[in-house]
């Protein structure tokens, strides 16, 4: 059995195994039914590293959802190393991977972990093997309807329906602008999530920034079909995307969904030339903002911690942006949590592991609440649209009393409250 797991392990997998343990008894291994060539070909451009892993279970220690894994990650490539293909791809590991990179970060092998996680979804995919039915759904979905929600996508807009007064490039757009906001299929259908592209619109306006949206031609960036396995279907949704942000001569595209910048700055030059564009999370662009004096902020007298979003942080190196913008932010106290920067806590939702099994989701955000109540804070901020959704989710059900909230949406209340006293101290001077 792998170190501390109790589970039954393949052989290999624990010191002197020589067959698949289970329930105390050992099965005799068929050799002619072993595919030594597996790690090349799941892995081909890395397989010999995956191969030189000793096996020291710093991945499995680290993994977030190992605890609901069949086997675990240590267990995996053992598995994958002595060509027990059958076992790999009925098994329920990859599926169950919120891409996180929290093991390949710590890998004292230097070795793709995470990467391998999703080349094994590919490989499963290839090889016709039972995949978990809602991300078929999934993938559909997004091919069908260019979004993950299966919305007609002519409406990517309607969370700015309540806006008091759309600003020009929400209301009408923009023929052409040096700056688009691309706003994500979360932000753009999901009411929970309404809240952050209503508050980075209206501070890009307050600033000065003349953006633009793409509206109903922004398609899904194609992140959920590449976590899912499926990247080779997202080179369509790229392109026309680029298109797009071309076509209205922008130079910068500013993202408030994590995922949607990862795939941009780090999957897309993979597939086309996006040469002449900077991309940049919403925190960047703001902190930048704020060096300027262009944004009057007025105080939020609250203490906060921060969510490291994988995506953002681990995966992109965003680290300092967000807290920049929280410390620029007056009267507001920031709290790390234990874990944060490259050692933050992942909060389930990424992966599509919420739709492989919503109830891991909900385990994984519980335990990064507990660090959240740890520091005091009854308020926990990040800079993802998905972390807000996945942190409120997981206070709802485990009945935690903690709030979720977005950089950019404390960021307007602050704007807001320096307009307030504004408008107070003009009344009283009147």
């Amino acid at each position: 059995m792998g170190a501390g797991t109790g589970r039954a392990g393949p052989a290999g997998a624990g010191a002197g195994a020589t067959g698949r343990r289970g329930e105390g008894m050992s099965e005799v291994m068929d050799l002619e039914a072993l595919n030594y060539d597996l790690a090349q070909e799941v892995v081909p451009e890395w397989w010999r590293k995956l191969l030189s892993c000793m096996q020291c279970g710093t991945c499995s220690a680290t993994c977030p959802t190992a605890y609901a894994m069949d086997y675990t990650p240590r267990q995996l490539w053992q598995m994958i190393r002595l060509g027990l293909e059958a076992e790999v791809l009925t098994s329920r590991t990859f599926w169950l991977c919120t891409v996180c990179k929290s093991c390949q970060v710590r890998c004292p092998r230097g070795i793709r972990l995470t990467d391998t996680m999703v080349a094994l979804k590919e490989y499963a995919h290839r090889q016709g093997a039972e995949v978990p039915e809602l991300l078929v759904t999934l993938g559909e979905t997004v091919l069908q309807h260019h979004n993950i929600s299966g919305d007609d996508n002519k409406t990517r807009l309607i969370w700015s329906q309540n806006l008091p007064d759309p600003p020009m490039g929400v209301n009408p757009l923009r023929r052409t602008a040096e700056v688009v906001y691309f706003v994500g299929c979360v932000s753009a259908f999901y009411p929970r999530a309404y809240s952050i592209p209503q508050a980075l619109v209206q501070v890009l306006d307050r600033a000065g920034v003349a953006f633009t949206t793409l509206g109903g031609e922004e398609l899904c960036c194609g992140y959920p079909l590449y976590v899912a396995g499926l990247g080779e279907r997202m080179a369509e949704l790229a392109r026309h995307n680029l298109e797009r942000v071309r076509g209205v001569g922008a130079k910068r595209v500013v993202f408030s969904c994590p995922s949607c910048y990862y795939a941009w700055s780090h999957l897309y030059p993979e597939m086309m030339d996006v040469s002449g564009l900077q991309f940049q999370h919403a925190t960047e662009f703001l902190a930048e903002v704020l060096t300027g004096g262009k944004l009057p902020l007025g105080p939020v007298e609250m203490a906060v911690t921060y969510h490291d979003p994988c995506d953002l942080g681990r995966k992109s190196g965003v680290y300092d942006a967000p807290r920049e913008v929280l410390r620029a932010i007056p009267g507001l106290e920031l709290r790390e949590m234990e874990s944060s920067g490259v050692d933050g806590m992942c909060c389930g939702g990424g992966g599509d592991v919420e739709i492989a099994d919503r109830e891991v989701t909900v385990s994984v955000a519980a335990r990064r609440l507990a660090q959240v109540q740890a520091t005091g804070a009854n308020t926990v901020v990040s800079a993802c649209q998905q972390c807000k959704r996945t942190l409120q989710e997981g206070a709802r059900k485990n009945r935690i009393r903690v709030r979720a909230i977005d950089v950019v949406e404390l960021l307007w209340l602050s704007v807001q409250t320096a307009d307030q006293i504004a408008e107070d101290e003009q009344a009283v001077g009147g």
